[in-house]
């Protein structure tokens, strides 16, 4: 039970950093609130997009900055089923524990 708690924790952990990462490539690409336009603003998506946003590279470039943005969510898709089987499986032995 502990782990599927943690598991959900850091789920939800990501899901913030992941939306504040985007704010930050939103303002910085698209020049918001006075900032200026800066290509260097999606630094905080590719290290949560590891390993898919080297995969960009076979896209065209001006589809580059799209996949920087929605390679954290295949990351979080693959964590949010391992938290789901985690507590399938947490589940099922707590149930057979209480038999």
């Amino acid at each position: 039970m502990r782990l599927a708690r943690t598991c959900r924790w850091s789920l939800r952990l990501l899901a913030l950093v992941y939306v504040l990462a985007l704010i930050l490539f939103a303002i910085g690409w698209f020049g918001l609130f006075g900032a200026d336009r800066d290509p260097l603003s999606a630094v905080f998506l590719m290290p949560l997009g590891l390993p898919w946003v080297l995969f960009a590279d076979f896209l065209p470039e001006p589809l580059w900055p799209i996949a920087a943005a929605l390679a954290p969510l295949l990351n979080f898709a693959l964590l949010a089923a391992l938290c789901r089987w985690i507590a399938r499986r947490d589940g099922a032995a707590s149930f057979e524990r209480n038999r």
